[in-house]
């Protein structure tokens, strides 16, 4: 019988444009959190999506 070798998983490599990402994030959700407080009905939700769908993610993934 031949021996299989087990996969080993992908390691992440995070780089400075992840950290550019997440910290663009982080600015988002803060703002978008902040204008909610104020209570924006339009660019409170838009930055809040745009941190939680597109910046966040980009950061995990690139």
């Amino acid at each position: 019988m031949a021996k299989r070798k087990k996969a080993e998983p992908a390691a992440l490599k995070f780089t400075k444009e992840n950290g550019y990402l997440a910290a663009a994030g982080v600015v988002c959700l803060a703002l978008g959190y902040w204008l909610l407080a104020q209570g924006s009905i339009t660019a409170a939700p838009l930055l809040l999506v745009l941190a939680y769908v597109v910046l966040l993610p980009m950061a995990i993934i690139r």
